[in-house]
């Protein structure tokens, strides 16, 4: 069986080695560095399914150490901070986490975090079957299997989250969703709530969508009871 790898990102030592003991005790194999420069060079050069990543760390912080990673690989990514404001949890979620926890914190709840986390990365990853098929609508075309989104040719550059989101609202055309029924399927686990967050998912994923200037709108939003795929 594959040993799983967790990178931990943390300019603090004490906090890297507290994350390590109980992370270890999961049976996980862990690397750890102390900047984000070094955390995007590890992403690159071994093999890593999951990324404990600090924000205010020296050489590079979190954010675009999280943007250099998702270029390139789809592996959940959990900020520990101690920026502990509901805007700097959106921040994160909209820069890429998966997820989002402030110090202090209960090691514990981490590792349920990651867990749950691997898990819904092991189904995302499953192979594509023929309920998860090409989806097209007004130029747009959505590749479950390569995780990727064009619009009228050109590739669009969207966050898991927001790829997540688009696909659960496209396979479902007309079917309206709610904000908490959107952040229990798309984030699986309900630690805090979500509809705040998945607004501002759904906001940038529009801007994305070019929804801003064009007229026919993709995602529509009914009022009082949630969010529809209008393709």
């Amino acid at each position: 069986m594959k040993s799983i790898t967790i990178l931990i990102a943390d300019d603090e030592a004490e906090i890297s080695d507290l994350i390590e003991l109980h992370l270890e005790k999961e049976g996980y194999r862990c690397i750890k560095v102390s900047n984000g420069l070094e955390a995007v060079s590890v992403v690159q050069t071994h093999s890593v399914d999951l990324a404990i990543l600090d924000i205010m760390m020296p050489k590079m912080n979190g954010y675009d150490a999280t943007r250099q990673i998702r270029a390139q690989h789809h592996l959940p990514i959990i900020f520990l901070s101690a920026k502990a404001t509901d805007l700097d949890k959106i921040t994160g979620l909209v820069n890429g986490a998966d997820d989002y926890m402030t110090k202090p914190f209960n090691p514990m709840e981490l590792v349920a975090r990651v867990n749950a986390q691997l898990r819904r990365s092991t189904q995302l990853n499953q192979p594509a079957t023929a309920n998860k098929s090409v989806l097209e609508a007004g130029g747009l075309i959505i590749y479950p299997e390569q995780r990727t989104v064009s619009l009228y040719g050109e590739t669009i550059e969207i966050t898991p989250k927001e790829f997540d989101i688009l696909y659960l609202l496209a396979s479902h055309p007309k079917k309206v969703f709610s904000a908490e029924n959107i952040f229990q399927q798309v984030w699986g686990d309900a630690y805090y709530e979500g509809s705040n967050t998945v607004m501002v998912h759904i906001r940038t994923l529009r801007k994305k969508l070019g929804e801003d200037i064009h007229k026919n709108k993709l995602i529509k939003t009914v009022w009082g009871v949630g969010y529809t795929f209008n393709g």
